[in-house]
This record gives C-alpha cells, structure tokens and sequence, in this order.
C-alpha cells in the first residue's frame, strides 16, 4: 500500500474546490494550472519533469496503480487520498478512473520551437474542437513531430476534452499556444521549413507531391477548423495548398484523419530523404 496524505472526505475542501475550479479555462489561466485524469495521463505527468503538483486518488485507485501513485511521490506531487466522492467531484469524465493530477502548464516558447529548427510541425489554425485539437497533437507525437503550434485563434490547448483526446501525448512534444497565424508562418518559414496548408479544395495532390520527391525537407502542415476548414488569406500564407485524395465516395475527412495522414506522409518522405534539412522548391 502506497502511503499518502490523510482521506479528504469532503468535496467542500479548499484544495478540492481549488482544483474543481481548474475546469474553466479562465483559471487554468490564472493559476496555469490543468487538470490529467486516467491512469495514462498521470503516468506520463509524474514521468513530466517537475509538472505534477497535486493527484487526488480513491483507495482502490491507489492500490490498482500502486506504480503510479508512487511515481507521482517520487516526482515531489502532493498525494491526496480522496473519497470516490471527491474524485468524481473534481473530474470532468461521467465515468472517473480514481485518478486526477493538477499539472503546470507546458506550452514552450515558438521562439525556442524555432532556435530547434524543426523538421515537422503541426500548425492548428482556428481549431475549435478541443478533442480535435487533441487527437491531433496525440497524432503529431506519432508520427515523430517536432512541435505542435497553436494559433490564438485555436481552442485552449488545457481544455479537459483536449487533454483526454490526447492520451498523454500533452507531455511528449513541444507545443507552443496563441501564436498569430501570420508569425507562425513567418518563424517558421525564416527557419527554413515549408508550409503546406491542407485543405481539401486544394490544387496540389498529396500522391502527386509524395511522387515528385518534393515533402523530403522540414515541413509545416496548416491545419484549420472542423467545419469550414482554413480561410483563404491563411492558404494563401502558404507555399502550397494541398489535398488529400479521395479515391472513394467518402464526401471528405475528418481533421484529424486528414491531419494522420499528412504528417505521417511528410515523416516517411522524410525518413527516405535520409534526414536532409534542405527544402526542395515548391
């Protein structure tokens, strides 16, 4: 049994309500703090250095991630045994796992994603579906980017949905928030990368591009909101506006569908361009 502080019977506790309060964004903000719920999350907070502060656990939960609980200690969090009450109280789910961290926040800095010089990057322009926005930083670290970057016209990157749609991938990458459109194309343009819009009206087909030998430099994807996709001053920002084909009836794809296959794209046409940095020209 893993040892923790004293049972907080009470969802009226000050650190409860502290922490309950942590699912609007406005104090996420002020305290920049965000709540990771589940075992997966938390496992990759403890592992996060110097990010847990706080995890609230059931009894039970305890005992069933006994490793995690223990990893969250070591890693200097105050570790708080709660009643199932108190958990349910603070989480955000319909169905808590017995698990809940406070975490700091981790955006970086875009000036150091530059000073970096990223191979592959993730731009969310205008992403408003925090579990979009999720799903698609969690498909950026799969397919091994260097950073994800959203704009301030994105959704809170500390947005519960998001962190659960990302499934611990929050804590993998660099990612930098509130960056404008246009510095985010310029920072990373300077920095020797180019930027491809996906949108699905684009002019450019993604099979013809992979076929010309031309996504085997640092690449930026730009994408944009779920519903009507990216507007045209943010594509013509671009190098290139590019399509994903539809080689059957489908109407179209989702973002983040759409977003898994164009990163995975430029990391296997990266991955056979052997690591080159230099940019073919569009």
């Amino acid at each position: 049994m893993v040892s923790v502080g004293p049972e907080l019977i009470s969802p009226r506790s000050a650190r409860v309500s502290a922490a309950r309060r942590l699912a609007k964004r406005n104090f996420r903000g002020k305290e920049r703090l965000f709540l990771a719920e589940g075992p997966q999350a938390v496992r990759e907070a403890a592992g996060h250095r110097d990010t847990l502060v706080e995890l609230f656990t059931t009894p039970e939960a305890a005992e069933r991630y006994a490793d995690i609980v223990g990893s969250a200690r070591d890693a200097g969090a105050r570790v708080h045994l709660a009643s199932d009450e108190v958990v349910a109280d603070i989480s955000t789910t319909v169905t808590p796992q017995g698990l809940v961290g406070v975490c700091r926040f981790l955006d970086t800095p875009f000036e150091e994603i530059l000073a970096a010089r990223p191979r592959l990057v993730a731009v969310l322009a205008h992403v408003r579906d925090p579990g979009n926005a999720g799903t698609v930083l969690r498909c950026a670290d799969a397919a091994g980017a260097d950073a994800v970057v959203l704009t301030d016209a994105s959704v809170d990157l500390y947005n519960p949905k998001a962190v659960r749609a990302s499934v611990g991938s929050h804590f993998h990458l660099p990612v930098a928030v509130g960056v404008p459109v246009e510095r985010a194309v310029t920072g990373l343009r300077d920095a020797g990368v180019r930027l491809l819009a996906a949108d699905g009206a684009g002019d450019r087909d993604l099979d013809e591009e992979l076929d010309k030998g031309t996504m085997g430099g640092p690449t930026a994807w730009i994408f944009g909101n779920e519903a009507w996709g990216l507007p045209e001053e943010t594509r013509a920002l671009a190098d290139a506006v590019v399509r994903v084909p539809i080689h059957g009836k489908a109407e179209s794809l989702n973002l983040a569908t759409a977003a898994a296959v164009c990163l995975y794209a430029s990391a296997r046409a990266q991955r056979a361009a052997g690591g080159s940095r230099s940019v073919t020209e569009s």
